[in-house]
This record gives C-alpha cells, structure tokens and sequence, in this order.
C-alpha cells in the first residue's frame, strides 16, 4: 500500500489562473493533487510556512525566501506590456498627483504593490503614503489620491474607468525598462523537492500540459468563462491573450532585473549568487 500523501498545490483564486485550473481539469490531472484554492497573499504564506508544498507565490515572496525554495521551470503569471489586472487608478495622471500623495494598498500582493512603489518614487519622484483599505475602488479612493487594485476588480476598472485614470502597472513596467513583468513564479519546497522529486516533475508536467491545453482551447475557456463572469468573450479573450504563463529567458531577465532594482526596499533581498535556482524537471523519480 502506498503511504505517499498527494502534493499539496496552490492555486491562485483569481480569472487569471482560470487558464491553468481548466487544463488541469481537463487533462484529470486535478486527482493527483491536492488543490488549495486562496488568494495570492495566502498561498505565499501557506508556501513559505510549508502548509503546501508547490505552488504560486508573488515575486518579492519568492525574493524573501529564495534560500527555502526551488523556482519550478517554464511556469508563472507574466506579462510583456499591459497586463489589464495590475493597475495603479487616480483621480489624476502620476504627474499631477501631490507630492506625498496617499495611496490605498487594496490587497497585501506584494509584488504590485511594490512595483507601484519603485514607479510613483524612482520615476515620478514622489513620496507616497500608504494605507491599506477594502478592496473596491469607492473605498478605496475615499480619502486617497490613488489606489493599487489587482485581480479582477482591477479589471474591471480597466474596462470602466470612469473619470479615473488608470496606469497598468506591467505596461509602465516594460516602458521604464523594455522588459517583461512576472507578477508571480511557481516554486516548491527543498526539503519537498529533495524527498519526492519524482512527484514534483509530474505536477510540473501537468502544469506544463495545462497551460499548452489551455491555449488550444481559448475559444471553450472564453465561452465558459463568459458564463460566470461578469465581463464579455471578447474582454476575457483580451485579457487571456495579454497573461503569460511563461517563464522564457527573457521573462528571467526581467525577474533579475526587477530583483536588482527592488533589492534595496525593506525585506527584499537580492537575488543569491547564480540564482535563481530551479527545481530539475528533467531529473528524479518518485
């Protein structure tokens, strides 16, 4: 009898990860996990604690805590240019805002916000003041300047901005630097890796397969998202075409830089020498 436990796997409970939920679901290969469904902020935690053993984790998480973790090959949440859900909304363009504006933190996502922060300090040359508040942008905005949304309330205020301006904090990204955003990286435990590398190459087999499923299928993931969310076919197709699951080179590039230039912010650690170090798919088995 086998006494091996699934892995535990995260999975990011937002649109943006519908892509991979739907080839895993396709492919079965959801029976040989155990799949815990939460916000990005918790996985990281959950994933950094060991209460899951593979999973997403936002970037600056990943920078944290590089010395427990093995990054996962090929996978992650990215964008080359606008991303649609990382967004920085305003009453007014960055130029006009106060000197120390006030900035609501929607969510604890780290790797937004911070990319938010270095923007508005190194490029605007501001001094804001942070605050965290609920998650929709009447609230947000009630008493700030600007807010820091994600996900799909970022979205959607993408789609109906209102008087609000509305900078998408990947595209800004790529226009400071001409390189990628990756938002989140997919990584597992070493003591994990070490113990059950077999298992760990299969979920990256599977994640593999999924995102290449997923688009073969755009067309039946858009219908059936269409279904249950609240925005059109054609606005889902956008923003699945706009989300990169990849992790090419180039997407390493701007990891590294990204890490170079958040290194000198509290709690964000460079990179280790010759990182960042990946878990080899190629190898192991169960």
């Amino acid at each position: 009898m086998n006494n091996t436990r699934r892995p535990r796997v995260g999975h990011i409970a937002f649109l943006n990860c519908l892509p991979i939920y739907w080839g895993l679901a396709r492919s079965g290969a959801l029976l040989d996990v155990d799949l815990h469904r939460a916000p990005p902020d918790e996985l990281s935690r959950r994933l950094v604690e060991g209460d899951l053993d593979i999973g997403p984790i936002s970037l600056v998480e990943y920078l944290k805590h590089a010395d427990r973790l093995l990054l996962v090959p090929d996978i992650a949440v990215a964008a080359d240019g606008p991303v649609l859900s990382v967004n920085l909304v305003s009453k007014a363009p960055p130029r006009e805002l106060p000197d120390s504006p006030k900035v609501s933190l929607t969510s604890t996502s780290r790797t937004g916000v911070l990319l938010a922060r270095m923007l508005l300090e190194r490029r605007h040359g501001l001094k804001p003041d942070f605050a965290t508040t609920p998650p929709d942008l009447a609230s947000a905005l009630a008493g700030a300047d600007a807010a820091v949304l994600i996900g799909d309330e970022a979205l959607r205020v993408h789609h109906d901005p209102g008087e609000h301006h509305v900078v998408d904090l990947a595209a800004a990204w790529k226009d400071w630097t001409g390189l990628p955003m990756v938002f989140a990286v997919w990584a597992v435990r070493r003591e994990y890796a070490e113990a059950h590398p077999g298992l760990v190459k299969d979920v990256h087999g599977a994640f593999c397969e999924s995102v290449r499923r997923c688009r073969e299928e755009i067309d039946e993931v858009v219908a059936s998202a269409a279904r249950w969310e609240p925005f059109a076919p054609a606005a889902l197709a956008e923003y699945f075409e706009r989300l990169q699951f990849t992790l090419s080179d180039r997407h390493l590039e701007g990891l590294r830089e990204f890490a170079s230039r958040a290194a000198g912010y509290t709690d964000v650690a460079p990179l280790p020498e010759g990182g960042p170090e990946f878990f080899p798919a190629g190898e192991g088995n169960a």
